[in-house]
């Protein structure tokens, strides 16, 4: 029998949200919303061309993102979809005996790369009101910690990090050890207290952002995220980042989406007063929810989640399900909340 090493075959696998025939699907945070045309329309005329490499630097889309976020393009790394990039922040930080810490629950990605990198996780619990426990990740800092990972708006259950905590947390963390500002879903963040990581990453030599276009840009078919990251730090990101990883089609539709950010914008407020009507249908229904800042909401059913997710899934709606914690629920269009909503009202709301 040929070798394989045993920590990758104990890995559970990240778990893709499920689609059912004749369901909505609503457990992926995927943008509800076909391609902006203009957007659509490059990605037809790249279409000729992908018999050819992509441009591995992806030159034309970094030097546009450090336009849009006026910094350097030697700060900018780009990779395959921010899990790439996750991926690329833990593989130039941490290996075997280092450590490498993130909530818990959080993104449930962060543990399966770490262990996959030859790192060790080191998961800190939520606060009872579902939020990162800045407090107790402080106390959780060894000297093996080279890599934080801090969520926020946080997958899958909303809460935020403000800029005032982001600050305190950031005083006491030793300039040695990197943080990563996770904002995949920031977009959907309105709290004007809410933490920015560029803000921290201007003011701070050991802070990286990471972005993608998968959420409110729409292309999580294309696969396109970023860093910005100091320049050592993105530096090394594109010396283990995958070869050609960023397709010549993502490339293009990422420039034409930043393009585009006005139209794109009044998609995402659309999808914001559905968040809103979304939450107040279940609270009014009995349910106890935390404020949530992403396209998505968490419903705590702790023990009873799989009898949730299974009379949800016969009613024809398919939501991420965290057994014995919780499920989360993307926001879709309003025709595909209604449907949730008409669905959940078949369960007893948690208490």
């Amino acid at each position: 029998m040929v070798y394989q090493r045993s920590a990758v075959e104990a890995l559970p696998a990240y778990v893709q949200g499920k689609s059912i025939p004749d369901a909505i699907k609503l457990s992926s945070n995927e943008n509800p919303y076909p391609p902006l045309e203009s957007v659509a329309e490059v990605v037809r005329e790249c279409a000729t061309s992908f018999h050819l490499y992509p441009d591995m630097s992806a030159a034309g889309l970094v030097a546009r993102l450090a336009e849009r976020w006026n910094v350097r393009p030697e700060e900018v790394a780009v990779g395959s979809g921010s899990v790439e990039v996750a991926s690329q922040l833990i593989h130039a930080s941490a290996g075997e005996g280092d450590e490498v810490m993130f909530a818990w629950r959080s993104f449930e990605a962060y543990p399966i790369l770490v262990q996959v990198a030859g790192a060790t996780p080191v998961p800190v619990p939520l606060t009872a009101d579902d939020r990162h426990d800045l407090d107790a990740m402080v106390a959780a800092i060894t000297d093996r910690t080279r890599l934080i990972f801090i969520c926020t708006p946080n997958n899958p259950t909303g809460s935020v990090v403000t800029r005032a905590e982001m600050q305190n947390f950031l005083d006491r963390v030793p300039k040695e050890v990197l943080v990563v500002i996770d904002e995949a879903y920031s977009h959907f963040d309105d709290d004007p207290e809410s933490v920015d990581g560029l803000e921290f990453f201007r003011s701070h030599p050991n802070v990286a952002v990471l972005h993608t276009f998968s959420k409110a840009y729409g292309l999580a078919g294309l696969r396109v995220g970023y860093a910005i990251a100091p320049e050592r730090v993105a530096t090394n990101l594109r010396r283990v980042a995958v070869p050609f990883g960023v397709s010549t089609l993502a490339q293009a539709a990422a420039i034409a989406s930043l393009d585009a950010e006005s139209e794109l914008q009044e998609r995402v407020d659309v999808i914001l007063g559905e968040r809103t009507r979304v939450v107040a249908k279940l609270r009014d229904s009995g349910w106890q929810l935390h404020d949530s800042l992403g396209n998505f909401v968490w419903l705590r059913t702790g023990s009873a989640t799989a009898e949730v997710d299974a009379i949800l899934r016969e009613h024809g709606v398919v939501a991420r399900a965290f057994l014995g914690d919780g499920i989360r629920v993307t926001i879709g269009s309003p025709e595909m909340n209604d449907r949730f909503l008409a669905a959940i009202g078949n369960t007893a709301p948690a208490a």
